[in-house]
């Protein structure tokens, strides 16, 4: 049986590689020059492409603006692989209808598509000098995997109507310094940038992410760039699930030919998969961001310099995942941040002078591995070069939260101890002399040890006195250890003071116990006071 065919014909100035793909997009078939070596085929490499091999980006133009219409019984799509296309592919401000993808191809110059629309747009593997694409529009996918673009790639205000799939991309900075600049870009479901090398700023400041943005494996530079330039800068981010800064198993299998990206990326790498860590050298900033599952940081790494921050200042997450490698150089800032489950490690927190959380708030704590209180009395003070009671109280209300009274007493015990070190020399031995004898109230056994002690050895020294009466025939039987508990007890009146004479050194034992015996009081109603206010 006989194909039908339409009676459009192609221009007579088409190249017969040209009227090749004019056909292919006709049928919907892939158009493929490639020469099925690899090495010859890599879009990457400076090898030069045979002129059979090149197609017009004005005739790449003309079929998605204003192509003929399909065969009967096809539908109409531009599929090339092994194709290089020469001149600017310029679509400003089109609506490309049919499917494109395109697949190991070569651009000789940048792609336009600032205000496209498309439904589905894919390249894979194409080596790109510049996207540029503000404004773009898809009602499916964008897929930009394993291309390589020196140019930098620009997608501010993009809104794609699926998925955003650029793993494996390799891309550099444009002329402001920026490899991605993505602000304001709206993605429906997932943005996978797993495994992408990306050598710039990459900009997502406003985007929305409808459900998880992985960028697992990736390695993020923003080298050459002027001091303080951030590797991802992304304030104002909504991610509607979980944000992903984790490692990526990149699996030993080839890839298949038209296979779909990203190739043999595990998100949950088996034993003997060659792991590859996420890593950012230069600042992260997420600062006002807000993620509806979670912020996983597992297993990444941090490099900073002295000026940069990972910074996260007043982000919202059901839960924080720190548990990258500890910070060398730069700052933590989780300043405002509100966090349900703090998943940490005491090997993942930066030392004194690197973390800042002055108003962080998170209402569990979840340390993976060993975290006692003390390396995390360690971490609240790393925080807190200056004293600042807010840590220490959120992290005494967290742990009595969670049961474990004796620890917040501590922490808050601590925290009193820290406060003494602001306070004037008379306010500091007053604070040592609490912290001495009930520990500021926390530890109220103390008091009744150190009474006990001291009715002990006032009532051995009162025996060895027999003191004259006030009144002969007013006053009761003389009872030396009666006599130093009612000294030793405030306000309360056991009936043996006030009625004998001491007079010289027994004068001031007894001032004395009157003193201590008020000072112990003293402190324990405060620590009591605290519990009270506590409760």
């Amino acid at each position: 049986m006989t194909e039908p065919q339409s009676d459009v014909e192609a221009p007579d100035w088409l190249s017969a590689s040209e009227l090749g793909m004019w056909q292919a997009f006709r049928n919907g078939i892939t158009y493929d020059l490639s020469t099925r070596n690899p090495v010859l085929d890599d879009p990457m490499t400076a090898r030069h492409w045979s002129p059979d091999r090149r197609v017009r980006a004005r005739v790449v133009a003309l079929l998605l603006l204003n192509g003929p219409p399909a065969t009967p019984g096809r539908v109409a799509s531009l599929k090339l692989t092994g194709v290089q296309i020469t001149g600017t592919l310029n679509l400003a401000g089109g609506r490309v209808e049919p499917y494109v993808e395109l697949n190991r191809c070569r651009f000789e110059k940048e792609v336009q598509l600032p205000e496209c629309h498309f439904t589905t747009l894919r390249m894979v593997g194409c080596s790109i000098p510049r996207l540029e694409a503000s404004r773009l529009r898809t009602q499916g996918d964008l897929h930009l995997p394993r291309c390589q673009v020196p140019g930098g790639i620009r997608l501010t205000d993009a809104q794609i109507g699926t998925d955003l799939l650029i793993s494996q991309i390799v891309v550099h900075q444009d002329r402001k310094g920026r490899s991605i600049s993505a602000d304001g870009l709206s993605v429906a479901q997932d943005l996978q940038a797993e495994m992408i090398e990306s050598h710039g700023e990459f900009s997502l400041r406003g985007a929305k992410v409808g459900v998880s943005l992985s960028l697992r494996g990736s390695r993020l530079r923003a080298p050459y760039t002027p001091a303080g330039r951030r590797a991802l800068n992304a304030p104002q981010l909504t991610v509607e699930r979980t944000l992903y800064l984790t490692a990526a198993g990149l699996g030993p299998q080839s890839v298949p030919l038209g296979a779909t990206p990203p190739y043999g990326i595990s998100n949950t790498p088996l034993h003997g998969t060659r792991v590859q860590h996420f890593a950012c050298e230069g600042g992260i900033r997420l600062d006002d961001g807000r993620f509806g599952d979670a912020v996983d940081m597992e297993g990444a790494r941090f490099l900073m310099s002295l000026g940069q921050e990972l910074s996260m200042r007043r982000i919202q997450v059901p839960e924080l995942r720190f548990l990258g490698e500890r910070p060398e150089h730069g700052k933590v800032v989780l300043s405002g941040a509100k966090v349900g489950n703090l998943v940490d490690s005491a090997a993942s927190w930066p030392g004194p002078g690197g973390l800042t959380m002055n108003g962080f708030s998170y209402d569990n704590l979840v340390p993976r591995g060993q975290f006692p209180l003390a390396l995390r009395l360690e971490w609240v003070t790393a925080a807190t070069p200056e004293y600042a009671p807010e840590p220490y109280e959120r992290l005494a209300a967290v742990l009595r939260g969670s049961g474990e009274d004796a620890d917040a007493r501590e922490v808050l015990l601590a925290k009193q101890r820290r406060r003494r070190e602001t306070l004037p020399i008379a306010g500091k031995l007053w604070g040592l002399l609490q912290d001495w004898t009930v520990a500021y109230g926390y530890r109220p056994g103390r008091a009744a040890v150190w009474m006990a002690v001291l009715w002990a050895a006032g009532a051995v020294a009162f025996a060895q006195l027999d003191p004259a009466a006030l009144k002969n025939a007013e006053h009761p039987k003389w009872s030396p250890p009666l006599f130093a508990l009612d000294l030793l007890l405030p306000v309360i009146n056991l009936g043996q003071e006030g009625y004998w004479v001491l007079t010289g050194g027994w004068q001031w034992l007894g001032a004395g116990l009157v003193l201590l015996g008020w000072i112990l009081a003293t402190t324990v109603a405060a620590g009591a006071s605290r519990l009270l206010r506590r409760n």
